[in-house]
């Protein structure tokens, strides 16, 4: 808990002078997506709020905006969680995706289209790949799939989706096997990109149902595994 605490004092100076209950909840949705605090980890008023130099009212309002996002749960008599996922949640996550990515896609108009996030995200991607760096693949994944809602050019998709992906986080955060689980969709990434390049929106919402499909397969088995009905 030390190492995570000085890290996020390393955050403090995001805050600036107008800190605010939204800006604090999106230091801890980042960190909660990166990993910092596992799904399961009881977060401290007293060492989050030193941390960051913000008054207990403040980080309590921050606890029930991500609470309200589903990534905390607060427990009676025992304080405030950072949420451990049920197969009912991934499944319900991957609903999600698929009604709204596919649909960003099918929406997109005539070509060409503004793909240069989504290269990047693919490059990233295969970059973590050769540096066997599996965690930041899985990172990467995230970002060339919010890149693909980006796309939409709307704010409260975006909002939504940055929920939604912040969300499955702390289902990969459980996986004993993140090479495994991320690897095979960083062809299917670059599969994407060159059909939207070619401007194939048909196609490349072809690729993304199946790509959606066989993931939420992969992650519902590993997680069942992993976590099973302790969740």
């Amino acid at each position: 808990m030390a190492e995570q605490l000085t890290g996020l004092a390393d955050d403090r100076a995001l805050l600036g002078r107008t800190s605010t209950a939204e800006r604090v909840s999106d230091i801890l949705r980042s960190r909660i997506a990166e990993g910092y605090f596992p799904p399961g980890t009881r977060l401290s008023e007293d060492s989050i709020g030193g941390a960051l130099g913000v008054s207990r009212n403040t980080l309590r309002e921050a606890f029930r905006l991500l609470t309200h996002e589903r990534l905390l749960v607060h427990e009676l008599n025992r304080g405030v969680f950072v949420r451990v996922l049920a197969v009912e949640d991934v499944e319900d996550i991957y609903r999600t995706r698929r009604l709204v990515e596919c649909a960003v896609v099918r929406g997109l108009g005539e070509p060409p289209y503004a793909l240069d996030g989504l290269a990047s995200a693919v490059t990233e991607g295969q970059r973590a790949s050769a540096e066997h760096d599996w965690k930041g693949l899985g990172t990467a994944n995230i970002h060339f799939h919010r890149e693909l809602v980006a796309l939409a050019g709307g704010e409260r998709t975006d909002e939504l989706m940055r929920s939604v992906f912040a969300e499955l986080r702390l289902a990969f955060h459980v996986v004993d096997d993140p090479r495994r689980l991320h690897e095979p969709y960083l062809t299917r990434n670059r599969q994407i990109l060159q059909a939207l390049q070619a401007g194939d929106r048909r196609e490349a919402e072809r690729l993304l149902e199946v790509y959606l499909d066989d993931s939420l397969k992969r992650v519902v088995e590993v997680y069942r595994r992993r976590v099973g009905d302790d969740a």
